[in-house]
């Protein structure tokens, strides 16, 4: 864990936003890795317009929180429907964490990584284990059964 913030405002503490739909083990290995480095993390439940996720940003929040090990005291998770650089700043959170899996989330993030600097807060790109790669949001719920 790093020394407390010396780096300026909110710098130990850290957001880990996303949709989570669901969340998946890849998602948890990012949290797990994130807490190591920060003395808070707090997984962000968030609206993304572009998506269509199945339950209220509240209810995968809950999903999440229910995941979570006992003993992983650093990390909390909220739902946020805004930008992440507002709940950043409105919580002290001063980096964003996102994982990347390939070279096109890669570009996307580094994307997205110059617009939140831009307006104060620092991402980092957090690369997947080699065993997680494959797996995406996207694929659990093409496996998960119909019910």
């Amino acid at each position: 864990m790093p020394p407390a913030s010396d780096d300026g405002p909110g710098a130990a503490r850290a957001v880990y936003p996303g949709t989570f739909d669901p969340f998946t083990p890849g998602h948890l290995d990012v949290v797990d890795r994130s807490r190591r480095m920060f003395e808070r993390v707090t997984v962000l439940v968030a609206v993304n317009d572009g998506k269509q996720p199945a339950g209220t940003t509240a209810a995968r929040a809950g999903k999440i929180r229910a995941l979570l090990p006992a003993g992983w005291d650093n990390v909390a998770v909220a739902a946020w429907h805004g930008l992440t650089v507002d709940y950043c700043r409105r919580n002290g959170c001063g980096v964003i964490i996102r994982g990347v899996r390939n070279s096109t989330d890669y570009l996307r993030e580094y994307e997205l990584a110059a617009m939140n600097e831009a307006l104060g807060v620092t991402t980092l790109l957090l690369p997947a284990r080699p065993e997680l790669v494959t797996m995406s949001s996207t694929a659990v719920r093409a496996l998960r059964p119909e019910g």
